[in-house]
């Protein structure tokens, strides 16, 4: 069958093609495998439609090594740590240098304020500095969340898993029954939802929208 002179199997091609492209341009590692993986599949079987044999051999060994490594994803313990941030890091100045545009997606940077700041420090992931964090109190059981970056590579929820529900006492030690924080960023929103945080209004003195989490 022909659609404007080409054949489905020409489509079918070209759609395999787009889907792996997409894949290359995912920041995250689990999104790569996922996408990818329906391009190799899709490329799989066009291979095997046109008699090339050796294309649809290689693509489907490629969907078999990301399932592997998409069942490692999701079966391989990550071990997150928190570690203080010192006053005038020099590191912390070459990660704010160096994700300066992504930061600025969801936070104001000119406002970045670690050294005065309540409570900040680090997110290891397996050893990896893969986010930080900077918080100043609000009131005397509330935290403002004035930032909660994760590099793009780790963007997968669980690091703010760790923070919000599995590691309340980080907040809760020093006092805090609360948390609260704001944003004007569609994705950021989606994240801090899925958190379990909800929408608030008359707390933050800003013109973003305002969330809060109740710790206890």
């Amino acid at each position: 069958m022909r659609i404007g002179g080409i054949k489905m199997l020409e489509y079918l091609g070209y759609l395999a093609s787009v889907i792996v492209l997409v894949s290359l341009l995912m920041s995250s590692a689990k999104k790569l495998r996922w996408i990818n993986l329906l391009g190799s599949l899709t490329f799989g079987v066009y291979g095997f439609l046109i008699g090339a044999i050796p294309v649809g051999l290689l693509n489907i060994a490629t969907t078999l090594i990301n399932i592997i490594y998409l069942y490692k994803m999701y079966h391989t313990k990550d071990y997150f740590k928190t570690l203080p941030i010192d006053k005038n890091s020099k590191y912390l100045k070459y990660f704010l240098r160096y994700y300066k545009d992504d930061i600025s997606k969801f936070f104001p940077t000119h406002d970045i304020d670690v050294d005065g700041s309540d409570l900040s420090f680090y997110i290891l992931r397996n050893v990896v500095p893969a986010g930080f964090f900077v918080g100043n109190k609000h009131d005397e059981t509330t935290l403002r969340i004035d930032f909660d970056y994760v590099v793009p590579t780790y963007r997968d929820f669980k690091m703010g898993a760790y923070l919000y529900k599995d590691h309340k006492h980080l907040f809760t030690e020093k006092g805090f029954t609360s948390l609260i924080t704001y944003t004007r960023n569609e994705k950021h929103e989606k994240y801090l939802m899925k958190m379990g945080f909800y929408k608030v209004q008359k707390m933050c003195s800003t013109d973003g929208l305002c969330y809060k989490y109740d710790l206890v």
